[in-house]
């Protein structure tokens, strides 16, 4: 019976060894094209909400404390900007920021979206790269009805409204989805006081 038992451990331990070498292999092959995948669906992204760019510089990408708190101090403790890109033209004259956005208060979980902001404060758009809301309600997050309710719109603060949109500052709340609503007006208020931030905390 003994004997047994050892050899059931020693199969189920090659097994289990081999299962996650197996699965670590298929990782690193993944791993690469999964990378640039994601790298290329952000690209087109920012040049979604930046046509006038004819190239993205680097700023931050990644956690940056000082954003966080300054963040954190206006009210955006669940939204974090992942990435901050200068916008340039061909002659490498700044024309504004590119950002990649995560709000944590999606109904679904969290969404991540780029978004693009002039250096006069204007906010080019939105492009939004990673969703899970229900369909037929927040995922209409994802139409252009919604997402040119941002375009073009020089304010400090958007808001939403169920009786319908009266200033340049208000966007109509999605049907049945004022969850979802509620996560993007807030990630895009959070990207626009990160562009605060980077023009120097005005």
């Amino acid at each position: 019976m003994s004997n047994r038992i050892i050899k059931d451990t020693i199969a189920i331990t090659a097994i289990t060894l081999v299962s996650g070498l197996l699965l670590g292999i298929v990782n690193d092959i993944t791993a690469g094209p999964i990378a640039k995948q994601e790298a290329k669906a952000k690209e087109e992204a920012y040049k979604a909400v930046f046509a006038d760019a004819d190239s993205f510089e680097l700023i931050m990408s990644g956690e940056d404390s000082d954003l966080e708190a300054y963040l954190d101090e206006n009210g955006y403790g669940a939204q974090n900007i992942d990435e901050v890109m200068a916008a340039k033209d061909s002659s490498g004259n700044e024309l504004g920021y590119a950002f990649t956005v995560t709000t944590s208060e999606g109904y679904g979980g969290d969404i991540q979206f780029a978004m693009g902001v002039l250096d006069d404060g204007t906010l080019n758009g939105i492009s939004i790269l990673s969703i899970g809301e229900t369909a037929g309600l927040g995922m209409r997050a994802n139409t252009d009805d919604f997402k040119n309710q941002f375009k073009d719109k020089k304010v400090e603060k958007f808001t939403y409204t169920k009786t319908g949109a009266a200033a340049d500052d208000e966007i109509d709340a999605l049907s049945g989805a004022t969850i979802t609503t509620n996560a993007m007006t807030n990630g895009v208020n959070a990207g626009l006081c990160a562009y605060r931030y980077e023009k120097g905390g005005n």
